[in-house]
């Protein structure tokens, strides 16, 4: 048998199990990440990450939904591993920099004490480009555009943070029956690489109500990059103001799409779980 231990963390109740790669080695993090999720044979979450050495950055992060698929990145995923720098001694400045697959990411850390208990993150510049979120579409962008979905039209808004984002707005997200729209959306043919879907209500202009199917990992009670991939699309389509709060299943975001960088910025909490040791065969 061979042990790997684990923390366990969550952002607004989007839960990942991170390893320390500074200190253990996963042979197969796909693998891994399956065996890890499952929440009755395993420890259950929505994915694994993996914190490691990086030439560029205070780390690295890698992504690994719950069905073994590689992500870009990941919005509350990064303010996790922002924590675990900070409470385990990594870094002790609290502007840090976090190397994902999507770029390199900087964040101003909260403390409270000696503990991080949060993270404003630059998320960088949205993608509207349809070849690079990627979108099958005619046209270069895709805002408030209509598309059929089990047979009926949605108005949808593609954006790229680094992975494939559609947004739709709708008079009522608490009512939708996500396990079943939710795979057609992120499995249609005009999204090559599959897509996160987010489904937002407008309370007012300040002020977003969203529900998220996220590719790989079903339906989840928080994603950071879909809160700013919804904040992108509302002020697109002149819906909000560029600084909102977007109420997910598992809490708040605050986002705010800076015109003068154009940059995303998200600011939301980090929580540990628990931590512990996990044994499979070897």
């Amino acid at each position: 048998m061979k042990k790997v231990h684990f923390t366990k963390m969550h952002g607004i109740g989007n839960d990942y199990v991170y390893v320390d790669c500074f200190k253990e080695k996963i042979e197969d993090p796909k693998e891994f990440s399956k065996l890890v999720s499952a929440k009755h044979f395993g420890i259950g979450s929505d994915g694994l990450i993996l914190i490691s050495p990086s030439d560029s950055a205070d780390c690295k992060m890698n992504i690994f939904n719950a069905d073994g698929s590689e992500a870009e990145m990941c919005g509350n995923g990064i303010r996790c591993v922002g924590k675990y720098l900070w409470d385990n001694g990594y870094v002790t400045d609290k502007n840090i920099k976090i190397e994902t697959l999507s770029g390199i990411k900087g964040l101003e850390l909260v403390i409270d004490g000696d503990v991080c208990v949060g993270a404003k993150v630059d998320m960088g510049e949205p993608i509207l480009d349809v070849k690079k979120i990627p979108v099958i579409w005619e046209d270069d962008r895709v805002i408030g555009k209509g598309l059929m979905v089990g047979g009926k039209s949605y108005d949808i808004t593609c954006v790229s943070m680094g992975n494939p984002h559609c947004v739709t707005f709708l008079d009522d997200v608490d009512g939708l029956n996500l396990p079943a729209i939710g795979p057609l959306f992120e499995n249609h043919s005009v999204f090559p690489a599959r897509t996160n879907t987010e489904f937002v209500k407008i309370i007012d202009r300040s002020h977003l109500r969203m529900r998220v199917w996220e590719r790989g990992a079903e339906e989840t009670l928080g994603c950071g990059t879909g809160a700013c991939a919804v904040t992108v699309a509302a002020v697109l389509n002149d819906f909000t103001e560029r600084s909102v709060t977007l109420e997910l299943n598992g809490g708040t975001l605050k986002i705010t799409w800076d015109e003068a960088t154009n940059h995303v910025f998200m600011e939301g909490p980090a929580t540990l779980v628990f931590e512990g040791d996990f044994y499979r065969d070897c």
